[in-house]
């Protein structure tokens, strides 16, 4: 099965919105809230499409946008990953 990892995240999430200088994406972010980490809403929409499209996976709309942090996106996309395995 194959999984999202949060370096998977922290690529695309640069790749989309870029990178803030002040922030270290290369620690333990998992908990910490994307404003934190200077990603907006729109930020996280593209990220979204990347994703959808990179993985051929349909995202829960609603529940992208309750995720707070990238611990918890990372569950949306692990949890569309293996509905779509299962299928």
């Amino acid at each position: 099965m194959t999984r999202f990892e949060l370096t998977d995240l922290t690529a695309l999430l640069s790749e989309s919105a870029g990178a803030d200088e002040g922030v270290d994406m290369d620690g333990d972010i998992t908990d910490v809230p994307f404003d934190d980490l200077g990603y907006d809403s729109l930020a996280l929409l593209q990220t979204t499409g990347l994703i959808e499209r990179q993985w051929e996976v349909v995202l829960d709309e609603e529940a992208v946008s309750e995720a707070r942090t990238p611990g918890q996106y990372l569950e949306v996309v692990n949890q569309a990953l293996n509905a779509r395995a299962a299928a």
